[in-house]
């Protein structure tokens, strides 16, 4: 082999590693720039369902009212809300349970006291979505703190009430009412933390069929405002 072939042949080798590596460096800025692009993609879906999500369980519709525990009266009352979410109420609570016929106000608000949400809805409201809203009632948050009935003239078809918190809605299957759930069931704002909404002396029936039970008198023994039990424990 001449000196200008070896030469030659050098050039040659080392073009075609010249050209090797800018494949491989393209490869390379190729292979990192899809990559970077499915992080950013990434990135950009997971921000835009966070922050959808957000908007979707925002509870700034929800309004909030002061409401002073503990006055039990045995007569009906005159509640500032429809439905109530606070203020007097009877000596009596409501069992936490689902019911398919309106309950007394005055029981139910003691219920509230307790820490339960109670979901009302309008009783022309229909069925396919009164089960909807019975399907979010029952395996949203603690069932031993929910109560949900029917309440004639409601101001939106569907109302989460909690004590001192109440969030008007029109669809069952709107984020908003699991995160009401979620936030304001035996919530910080309960005035009785760990109160039972069962029980013994638990209201069991509609309003349709037993009136409000009077005040306890004489003999009387009054409703024992005993601690949920703890998981395991029997409820007494």
């Amino acid at each position: 082999m001449t000196k200008e072939k070896a030469h030659a042949r050098r050039e040659h080798l080392q073009r075609m590693r010249a050209e090797q590596k800018r494949k491989e460096r393209r490869a390379a800025l190729l292979m990192w720039g899809a990559g970077g692009l499915i992080v950013v993609l990434l990135v950009g879906v997971v921000g835009f369902y966070l922050v959808r999500r957000a908007e979707e369980t925002n509870l700034d519709a929800v309004v909030s009212v002061k409401y002073d525990a503990g006055q039990h009266v045995p007569n009906a009352v005159t509640y500032k809300e429809t439905p109530p979410m606070g203020g007097e109420h009877n000596n009596y609570w409501q069992q936490c349970d689902i019911y398919d016929q309106p309950i007394h106000n005055e029981h139910a608000v003691h219920s509230l006291e307790h820490g339960a949400v109670w979901i009302t809805y309008r009783p022309d409201l229909p069925k396919a979505q009164v089960d909807q809203l019975r399907e979010v009632a029952t395996s949203t948050g603690q069932q031993d703190y929910m109560l949900m009935s029917p309440f004639p003239n409601l101001p939106s078809p569907i109302v989460a009430s909690s004590w001192g918190h109440q969030l008007r809605l029109t669809d069952p299957q709107d984020p908003k009412l699991e995160a009401f759930i979620n936030r304001y069931q035996n919530g910080p704002d309960t005035p009785e933390p760990g109160a039972t909404c069962g029980g013994p002396d638990a209201i069991t029936t509609t309003a349709d069929q037993a009136p409000l039970p009077p005040e306890p008198t004489g003999g009387q023994q009054a409703p024992m405002e005993t601690l949920a039990p703890t998981p395991g424990e029997s409820q007494q």
